[in-house]
């Protein structure tokens, strides 16, 4: 695709534009996990679904288990990380948990789609910070740049601070403040200069 640098949007947050039209993707901050020639795989972290928390999806899943899963796990509230395959579940987490499947989205940040996770989490009692989603957001291949060159998209550096430690209402708002945008100046029409 010429011109634009995609090569280190992994590890990046993406965030939607006002004119995007998708209301799947509102004010949207999506985590990239990964990011290749063939396409993009990214968790939106600032939707929540109301009223659903991990003991819930835990609940209904009927896993039986011997180990006693701590109530913060239970009570961790759901996020919804996107409109593809809605019934999978990824945990967010910091680096001081990693399986054998665990992606590594960058230093700080590192995501699992297990389900034993869970349980290992709750006998390690790690890690320190953790967010669950259902759903991801994907792409096909130059999809995601075609999308960013016209401007559906702005990118945003992901830290730690902003993706474990800011409120999800909020995370929008501050990424975009990072990368020096005031979205209250922002149209959501789209133009041509």
């Amino acid at each position: 695709m010429g011109q634009f640098d995609t090569s280190s949007l992994a590890g990046k947050l993406l965030l939607a534009m006002p004119n995007l039209g998708d209301p799947r993707f509102y004010k949207a901050a999506i985590l990239i996990c990964a990011h290749d020639e063939s396409g993009a795989m990214g968790l939106v972290i600032n939707h929540v679904l109301p009223d659903l928390k991990l003991g819930t999806v835990i609940q209904s899943l009927e896993i039986e288990s011997n180990i006693k899963v701590p109530e913060s796990l239970l009570k961790l509230p759901v996020i919804c990380g996107g409109p593809v395959e809605i019934a999978r579940g990824f945990l967010l987490h910091s680096a001081d948990f990693e399986q054998e499947s665990t992606i590594k989205v960058s230093p700080e940040i590192h995501v699992t789609g297990t389900l034993d996770a869970i349980e290992e989490m709750a006998q390690k009692q790690r890690p320190q910070n953790l967010l669950f989603t259902l759903g991801y957001a994907g792409w096909g291949k130059d999809q995601l740049e075609i999308e960013i060159m016209e401007n559906a998209w702005m990118v945003s550096p992901a830290t730690k601070e902003l993706v474990f430690h800011t409120a999800p209402e909020k995370v929008w708002d501050k990424a975009m403040a990072a990368i020096g945008v005031n979205p209250h100046l922002m149209s959501d029409q789209i133009g041509h200069a």
